[in-house]
């Protein structure tokens, strides 16, 4: 499928098949977030990869919904700070930026292969700290359930283009 038809076609998924994701397919999704683009290519993050069967308690501690541990894997993204490139003229840190960007091909990849992903944000960053064993600097940024939808597509709400984009 061409890249209009695979942004269209992604969606969130909530409700997952038992089946194993294989490993070249996790490879191809890992590769694809190692080569997105960073500031300054800096690559200021670090990508955890859970196997639900083993982390099914604690991953429900960060995450609470049956759903999210449906899938076979949970991917999560961290940024680090001291590592980030840092804008001189407001010391703006783009770590958090960088570990989306990287984030979001890994979610393209892998609808690309046929996976089912769902960005999740609704997590508290403190158990993800425990859970991942993260020093205070290392900032947890988003989650993701990886494997097979047992769910339908559904079509996306978007506002209007003209509500979004001002031409100056």
């Amino acid at each position: 499928m061409d890249f209009r038809e695979l942004v269209q076609e992604r969606y969130s998924v909530r409700a997952f098949k038992a089946d194993p994701v294989e490993q070249e397919k996790l490879d191809l999704v890992l590769a694809a977030a190692r080569l997105a683009p960073t500031a300054a290519n800096r690559q200021p993050f670090r990508i955890f990869v859970f196997d639900t069967k083993k982390h099914r308690a604690e991953l429900q501690r960060l995450y609470p919904r049956d759903w999210f541990v449906q899938a076979p894997l949970v991917i999560g993204i961290v940024a680090v700070r001291e590592e980030a490139w840092t804008r001189r003229y407001d010391d703006e840190n783009y770590a958090v930026v960088d570990a989306t960007i990287v984030f979001d091909h890994l979610i393209l990849q892998a609808a690309d292969l046929g996976l089912g992903t769902c960005w999740i944000a609704a997590f508290d960053p403190e158990i993800a700290r425990q859970l991942l064993n993260l020093p205070q600097t290392w900032q947890p940024v988003a989650f993701t359930p990886l494997g097979y939808p047992a769910d339908d597509w559904r079509e996306k709400k978007r506002r209007d283009l003209t509500e979004l984009v001002t031409f100056v």
